[in-house]
């Protein structure tokens, strides 16, 4: 652990049994020095309970006396065995009550445009377990027809950045395995900072003197241009206008 246990009341202990500076304190104890500052001052932690670190085995008395002996003197925290790894995040992403039910529906959009991404990788995302992430893949979910994909990040359920390593580690994953990629899923791999250094993709074929492979008439590459009035009305004939005028002549 990097900080003491009830670290704010901690520091109203320190503030009020020695004469540690401000920035001392906070170092110590996680805060800002203008918190601490406003600690001495009353302005905050009001109420709050001092929380001796000395007698609750966090703070050795000799760190305390070389701290108010050399005001750059950083105290150190007592090493605590039973603390080692605490901070490590262990299970899957806490999610909050309101937004347990979107779970889900992103669940689905994950199965659906990033297959790629283990269920592991999907559960840490979200905050959910591997049995209803696989009960949503075998569609055998119990409201899987009123369950809409919607993506994860707009829901707030992760960060972009998480769901772009995580798109990323599958990627490397997936070239250590030897896999051939498609185009569709080297697209769908791709982050989301470089999708949005990519060009467009183009919809018109740029010679549009041939479509399917069939080459057009030179009056069918290049219509003709009406414009004007006069070029309007003085429209060429076709076909079928020089058989309709041949009858009229016979």
């Amino acid at each position: 652990m990097s900080k003491p246990l009830m670290a704010k009341a901690t520091a109203v202990w320190l503030v009020d049994n020695t004469t540690l500076s401000f920035k001392q304190v906070a170092d110590f104890c996680g805060l800002h020095e203008l918190e601490v500052q406003g600690i001495a001052d009353g302005d905050v932690a009001a109420g709050v309970k001092g929380f001796d670190p000395v007698t609750n085995n966090q703070l050795d008395q000799i760190e305390i006396a070389r701290g108010e002996a050399n005001p750059l003197y950083k105290l150190k925290l007592k090493f605590n065995a039973a603390a080692v790894g605490e901070e490590k995040r262990r299970g899957p992403r806490y999610t909050p009550l309101s937004k347990r039910q979107d779970r889900p529906a992103s669940i689905l959009w994950l199965v659906k445009f990033h297959p790629e991404l283990s269920d592991g990788q999907v559960g840490k995302l979200v905050g959910t377990t591997k049995p209803t992430i696989q009960s949503i893949r075998e569609r055998t979910h119990w409201n899987i027809g009123n369950i809409t994909p919607v993506d994860p990040v707009a829901l707030g359920l992760c960060r972009q950045s998480e769901l772009d390593a995580a798109v990323q580690l599958a990627v490397k994953k997936k070239a250590a395995d030897g896999a051939v990629m498609t185009d569709d899923e080297r697209r769908k791999l791709v982050s989301t900072q470089a999708s949005l250094g990519m060009a467009p993709e183009a919809r018109i074929p740029e010679d549009m003197g041939s479509i399917g492979g069939f080459a057009l008439s030179e009056k069918e590459a290049k219509p003709a241009d009406y414009s004007d009035a006069e070029s309007f009305f003085n429209l060429p004939q076709t076909d079928d206008d020089e058989d309709e005028e041949d009858d009229a002549a016979r």
